[in-house]
């Protein structure tokens, strides 16, 4: 579903009169892309809301790019199917793109079970402004919250090709950070992902 290059003809780039530098030394820290990644019920959403909340509050310029959310409109007409998960993959990296050049950091929660598609997801920006950060609670534990009610339709046979049950999830072998959002407190995981952008100088550290 996806192609290298776009069907359109006679397009140029048009380079911003703005550019992410400047918004950086404007804003006082680096655009990045934060990419949460898990199993449905990992606590992808609550931890990436919890960490835009702690930035936020920060002063710093965030936005939060949520997998429900972004089908609502964006990948409206995309199902569950492995193309369909490819090509929305797809759009939000581009996306996330965007917003990294607009010197945001943009945080996405999205299961993006396939490490290929995270993979390209990455390649579309350069060294050090993509973090893939697993939510690793197990999949028991998932189930156990199953806060949508989605485990247990996917056992009844009612949702096919449900990650973690009727379709597979592949973890990811060298996140930039593992969080254990199964066990560990939110408020720790919160703390664990912004004490990663401080050390990597994508946000000044406080005093």
């Amino acid at each position: 579903m996806s192609s290298a290059s776009p069907k359109a003809t006679n397009i140029v780039w048009h380079q911003a009169s703005v550019d992410r530098d400047a918004r950086a030394e404007q804003r006082g820290h680096r655009s990045a892309i934060l990419w949460f990644t898990g199993l449905s019920g990992a606590g992808k959403s609550t931890l990436a809301n919890a960490v835009n909340q702690a930035l936020f509050e920060r002063g710093l310029a965030t936005y939060v790019l949520d997998g429900d959310n972004v089908r609502h409109g964006l990948c409206r007409d995309l199902g569950f199917s492995d193309a369909d998960r490819e090509e929305n993959i797809r759009r939000i990296g581009e996306v996330a793109k965007l917003f990294l050049d607009s010197g945001v950091i943009v945080l996405t929660a999205f299961v993006s079970p396939f490490r290929a598609d995270r993979d390209k997801a990455r390649a579309l920006v350069g060294e050090g402004d993509f973090l893939e950060i697993f939510c690793s609670a197990d999949l028991s534990v998932c189930e156990e919250r199953d806060t949508k009610g989605l485990y247990a339709k996917a056992r009844a046979g009612d949702i096919k090709e449900f990650t973690g049950i009727s379709s597979p999830y592949e973890a990811p072998e060298h996140p930039e950070l593992s969080v254990d959002t199964g066990a560990g407190e939110l408020e720790t995981c919160v703390n664990e992902v912004v004490s990663a952008l401080e050390s990597r100088g994508i946000i000044p550290a406080q005093a």
